[in-house]
């Protein structure tokens, strides 16, 4: 019988709910639990599949090919557990369904309700997470700030599942601000009364609050804050800004998070092993070597847009001794090669990141043509793997227009296009290439040089592929086809032999990297850029 723990916010967004949901998951991981983690998100959107990098950050997608929030990333970054379809569920997938259920006739003609309906199709997400991956603890993070119209359906829902679960089998987290007063010196526990009275208000008691401070706030505040909201002094929790996200755990440990959660589950767990994770912690600390890599984006204005090939090349750092110095470059910005020379001239290495929409895609054709002609390592992920192969029709094949069908549908070579059973009118959402595919790796290649095998599979998100009609044309230039789909039909990835690292992947690698386990092609390209700056020194 699976155990729930949901983790609500209050007082403001944005306080860590995510990274409080992913550490108490490693931390319970690391006691022998089985651990999923799920998040439940207030907005209309069906997913985010389709919503802007700039004001969303970048979608997280698992292996069944679901579009998930970005907390999901650190779900699986901090567990090491893959996620699915019921780890991520929206205010417009909730009603998506029940309404669809309405005009089939599940309901036996009944007047459709906010409850039970509602709250009904939001607590079969909760129970089928726990069914799907036999979890001893299910991790249900609620998106939102306590207080807000759209949360109350889930609060409601799992109000519920605290009644038909017992208070032995459910632990409700409250995640809470404590601001401090630069004037008074002082921090404030008003807030969090506030926000704890609101969650009251709608029938949830909650069992550990979680104090979200820049500093220790005292033994004052925290007895204060257990008093007024009926938690033990014990269950009242402080949650510091840490120099890395990785030290959350465990500093959380440290303050009996974990503990105090075993606890109130009765729960039967050993005390936490976190003899991988602390090794891990040494590792970061005792880097002795940086290099720079240079990210040339869309969406550089908000770094969360890629988050995630953020963490990859941190994670990849760790294991080459490396601090990763992540510069972040404008793609609008490189008109030319002077342009390019001037912003990336003393990087160590260039990483083009995905992205969809024709905006700021020549400056990214100009950054992989300097990578090309300046011999300084290269890594083009999907999007960034169309823009390699664009450059290279331009820059070596001799096609001035080469392009993708995305940006010139009516383009003379389109070296990147829509395959034949893709063609027509097709809408946005839900209709790419998406979660895990296999790919044969080529023998010889700098992919069976990272990988060590020949058959892998990684996760997508595109909807453009490679066009075959111009695959013979590139391998007689020089370009090598290092990875297809099994049947050899679809292209995966291409390199540029004789390099450090030039190399584009049409997949995602950094859905699958860990902090403790770095992916390896991003452990190779860390490894290449390092030996680049070696040899320019």
């Amino acid at each position: 019988m699976s155990k729930y723990i949901f983790v609500t916010g209050g007082v403001v967004s944005g306080l860590g709910k995510g990274i409080t949901a992913a550490s108490l998951g490693r931390l319970l991981k690391c006691r022998g639990l089985k651990v999923a983690c799920q998040k439940l998100d207030p907005y209309v959107n069906v997913d985010p599949g389709t919503m802007s990098p700039l004001q969303h950050g970048e979608v997280f997608v698992t292996d069944d090919g679901t579009e998930t929030d970005l907390d999901l990333g650190h779900y699986e970054r901090f567990t090491d557990e893959d996620l699915n379809k019921y780890s991520n569920l929206t205010t417009g997938k909730v009603y998506w369904n029940v309404l669809n259920k309405e005009r089939q006739g599940a309901y036996l003609g009944q007047t459709v309700q906010i409850i039970p309906h509602i709250t009904n199709e939001i607590k079969s997400y909760i129970y089928n997470m726990a069914s799907s991956t036999g979890a001893d603890v299910v991790i249900t993070e609620i998106g939102g700030t306590t207080g807000d119209i759209e949360s109350q359906p889930f609060l409601e829902a799992i109000r519920q599942v605290g009644l038909e679960q017992g208070r032995d089998n459910c632990c409700f987290i409250h995640v809470v601000l404590v601001p401090y007063i630069s004037g008074s010196d002082e921090y404030k526990s008003k807030p969090a009364q506030h926000s704890v009275k609101e969650l009251q208000g709608m029938g949830i008691a909650p069992d550990v609050i979680i104090l979200r401070a820049d500093g220790s706030v005292g033994e004052e505040i925290r007895r204060k804050i257990s008093t007024f909201c009926n938690v033990q002094p014990e269950c009242v929790i402080e949650n510091l800004t840490m120099p890395s996200l990785y030290q959350c755990p465990l500093m959380l440990h440290e303050n009996g998070l974990d503990e105090v959660v075993v606890k109130k589950l009765k729960l039967t767990a050993p005390p936490a092993d976190l003899t991988e994770w602390t090794g891990m912690l040494d590792r970061i600390a005792s880097r002795s070597r940086s290099c720079t890599i240079a990210l040339v984006g869309k969406y550089v204005k908000l770094h969360d847009a890629y988050l995630s090939v953020m963490e990859s090349l941190y994670h990849a750092g760790f294991e080459n001794d490396s601090r990763v110095e992540i510069r972040w470059v404008e793609s609008e910005e490189l008109t030319d090669q002077a342009a390019c020379a001037r912003l990336l001239g003393d990087v160590d290495g260039i990483i083009l990141p995905g992205g969809f929409g024709d905006r700021g895609i020549e400056g990214m054709i100009q950054a992989a043509r300097y990578a090309r002609e300046q011999s300084i390592p290269y890594f083009g992920i999907c999007l960034g793997m169309q823009i390699m192969v664009i450059e290279y029709a331009r820059g070596v094949l001799g096609y001035a227009d080469a392009n993708s069908s995305e940006f010139d549908p009516n383009g003379a070579h389109n070296v990147i296009a829509l395959m034949a059973d893709q063609q027509g009118n097709i809408p946005k959402g839900g209709t790419m290439r998406l979660g895990r595919y296999p790919c044969k790796v080529a023998p010889g290649t700098k992919m069976a040089e990272c990988y060590g095998k020949e058959l892998i599979s990684e996760r997508h998100r595109h909807r453009y592929e490679f066009n075959n009609a111009f695959r013979a044309e590139f391998e007689q230039a020089g370009l090598v086809i290092s990875g297809t789909s099994p049947d050899g039909r679809l292209v995966e990835t291409v390199e540029i032999p004789g390099r450090l690292f030039h190399l584009g992947a049409q997949f995602h690698p950094e859905f699958k990297s860990r902090p403790n386990r770095a992916h390896p092609l991003f452990k190779a390209f860390i490894a290449a850029s390092l030996a680049h700056q070696d040899k320019e020194d």
